[in-house]
């Protein structure tokens, strides 16, 4: 079996020193300190493949003009029954900057100019195309704030306000919700559109709404839709939030936090209290959260960079890798085969030629499920 060794095996959950890693086919088998005679490599540092939890990579794409930018569909405010992976191009240089940084998985979502944007798409970034690329759904993309009710001038029926946006959406639900309802009445023959099909799978429980929402109010006012139509969500940016209530109530209610990007400008007033110190909110509340680039906000290649700033807020160096492997895998629902190296799991992992904390270090052999696909 392929075997490979490391003076530190970083697994996702612990640091092992002077550790083999063996798989056969695409699969972990085992991680010991012990190893066959013969390896095929012999590495300073190992870690898990990368994840970015949130990007729009492949939908905005190095090299082309903005208005060839597939991230908001600009017909309706609602558009439920969307699928990213229709406009996600896999030749976006995008994807092999990120491979050679150690990223090797995306959960490509769409844009938040729509209140629904639709489906989301956890994808191989070394996919040759689409259908070999995507990977498993991991929910549907909605957005609250400031991005919905800023594109009045794009098509269909826009709010101009956050209770207008909000209000469109309640509509939607509660008609579909009130369909539901028919269901159970004798003789009913109750029929839903495309669109509608998608809201019901999310009233049932069946999809997991993924929100963009940055400011503690409008977290406020998805908590009510939650309580009022008993939503599956996760709420992704967060970076306003500057006090620690609302990361507490998301803790008690079970909601994750895919936070990000960090590093980038502060570009809008909903932004205002931006800053790298509302982290220690984030951790100190003990909420299970993630981590994204929302590339090309900051380039996905960057993700690990944004961890110095969990060092700083005091997490050693295992536990900041975890936020963009197992914590990423988990909250994508990818936990089964990523996110750590693990027997069974996917032998995905970064082979590394010193610490990858430090600026001087690279990755110089990169192996997706069992294969390699990169060398320095």
């Amino acid at each position: 079996m392929p075997t490979l060794r490391a003076k530190q095996v970083y697994t996702g959950r612990q640091v092992l020193e002077e550790a083999a890693i063996t798989w056969e086919n695409d699969a972990i088998a085992g991680v010991a300190s012990d190893a066959p005679a013969e390896v095929l490599g012999e590495y300073p540092v190992i870690t898990p493949a990368i994840i970015d939890a949130h990007a729009h990579i492949g939908l905005i794409r190095a090299g082309e003009p903005a208005d060839e930018a597939e991230a908001n569909e600009r017909m309706d405010a609602i558009l439920a029954h969307a699928d990213v992976l229709d406009s996600i191009q896999m030749d976006d240089k995008g994807f092999k900057d990120s491979i050679e940084c150690g990223v090797l998985y995306s959960c490509i979502v769409p844009g938040s100019g729509n209140i629904i944007g639709g489906d989301s798409a956890v994808v191989r970034n070394y996919g040759a195309q689409t259908n070999a690329a995507l990977i498993r759904r991991a929910g549907i993309k909605a957005a609250f704030g400031y991005n919905p009710m800023h594109v009045r001038e794009w098509k269909g029926t826009r709010p101009y306000t956050r209770m207008g946006a909000l209000a469109l959406l309640r509509a939607k639900l509660h008609d579909v919700r009130s369909k539901i309802a028919d269901e159970a009445k004798e003789d009913a023959d109750v029929k839903y559109s495309a669109e509608e099909t998608v809201l019901r799978q999310i009233l049932q429980g069946e999809q997991r709404l993924r929100v963009h929402v940055h400011k503690a109010d409008d977290i406020a006012a998805l908590l009510r839709l939650v309580d009022d139509f008993d939503l599956d969500v996760t709420v992704e940016h967060t970076c306003d939030i500057h006090e620690p209530g609302i990361f507490e109530e998301l803790r008690d209610r079970g909601i994750p936090v895919v936070y990000g990007p960090m590093d980038s400008l502060a570009y809008k007033v909903e932004l205002k209290h931006e800053n790298w110190t509302n982290i220690r909110h984030l951790i100190d509340s003990g909420v299970q959260f993630g981590l994204m680039t929302d590339h090309p906000v900051i380039l996905q290649r960057n993700l690990l960079l944004t961890l110095r700033w969990f060092l700083r807020a005091g997490l050693n160096k295992q536990q900041a890798l975890e936020i963009i492997t197992r914590s990423n895998a988990e909250i994508l629902g990818i936990d089964d085969i990523l996110g750590t190296l693990e027997p069974g799991k996917w032998a995905s992992l970064v082979c590394w030629n010193g610490d990858p904390f430090s600026l001087e270090s690279y990755p110089v052999a990169i192996y997706a499920e069992g294969k390699l696909i990169y060398e320095a």
